[in-house]
């Protein structure tokens, strides 16, 4: 690929130039960043070392805590250095690698949520049978397919974007490797490339919406037919912290990638692309940790046992 674009090196034109945003921008980074690595690493430590949490439920968790933080790294620590030092440049190789590695990690995510729909699914809507139909050879299955269909999906993905010939121009419109960026950079026709871009990256996403989609209609009968309060509670307790997690990463992926290249503007997808990199990953371990309540108990006898 190196010989076809003559292209060694490109130059990521990242969030801002205005050098007085560059220091409050490297903080607030640095900040949410932290609070990813803890949130993230903390959440899979908990479930390692409380036997409890050794279930399909938060087997699940762990994963979505791992790729959030494999993600997330694979885009921020390179902004953060940015900020710090003004180094913008980034290799071609290391430039493919970085699209390769988010948007695996981006697509196991995305089965890894529709897998926790059937899994809330299968607690809410048969419990007599969940100890047979979420077992641990289930589980394992599950998650090896959400890496294998994240990662083939990443080949697809990479290979389509720098099969393009690039032009002469190595300035990314953006702060990290991201598909449509890159695309911009190929001055001959690409609209096959966006074609195959669109319809993986549709069948991806929608076919995950509809199994979670179709696991909550399920739930949904089964809450309204069942006549105990405490029922009730129960069960949309324990889908409260997945709806919220599903709502805000399909939201973001579906304006970033499922828009025509003549909708996007690349200053609000480089605003968007800011809130699926680093805030969700921020935001999932938070979200799940602060709504569970076997969460929270496990946190507190680790603190309390330390001391």
């Amino acid at each position: 690929m190196e010989n076809k674009t003559g292209m060694t090196w490109f130059i990521l034109l990242g969030l801002t130039d205005d050098p007085a945003l560059q220091l409050p921008l490297f903080i607030i980074f640095l900040l949410i960043y932290t609070i990813t690595l803890m949130g993230n690493l903390g959440m899979i430590l908990l479930i390692i070392l409380d036997a409890r949490l050794h279930t399909p439920m938060y087997i699940f968790l762990g994963n979505l805590s791992l790729v959030d933080f494999c993600y997330s790294s694979g885009v921020t620590p390179k902004i953060i250095a940015g900020f710090l030092v003004g180094d913008k440049s980034m290799s071609y190789n290391d430039c493919a690698a970085q699209m390769f590695f988010v948007t695996g990690f981006a697509t196991v995510e995305n089965y890894l949520l529709a897998s926790m729909a059937y899994d809330r699914y299968a607690a809410v809507c048969k419990p007599l049978h969940y100890a047979t139909t979420m077992n641990t050879a289930m589980c394992a299955w599950l998650i090896a397919g959400c890496y294998a269909c994240g990662f083939l999906n990443a080949c697809i993905y990479t290979g389509d974007a720098f099969s393009l010939r690039l032009c002469e121009r190595y300035f990314v419109h953006h702060f990290f490797c991201d598909i449509p960026a890159v695309m911009e950079l190929s001055c001959f026709d690409k609209h096959v490339n966006e074609l195959i871009l669109v319809c993986v990256a549709s069948f991806n996403i929608f076919f995950a919406l509809i199994v979670i989609l179709m696991s909550y209609l399920m739930i949904f009968i089964t809450i309204i037919k069942m006549h105990s309060a405490a029922g009730h509670q129960k069960a949309i307790s324990t889908c409260a912290s997945h709806f919220i997690a599903v709502f805000i990463f399909y939201g973001t992926v579906i304006f970033m990638y499922l828009q025509p290249s003549s909708s996007h503007a690349m200053d609000t997808d480089k605003t968007v692309s800011v809130f699926y990199t680093m805030v969700i990953p921020m935001l999932n371990p938070l979200v799940y940790s602060l709504r569970n309540k076997e969460v929270k108990s496990t946190f507190r006898r680790i603190i309390f046992r330390s001391k």
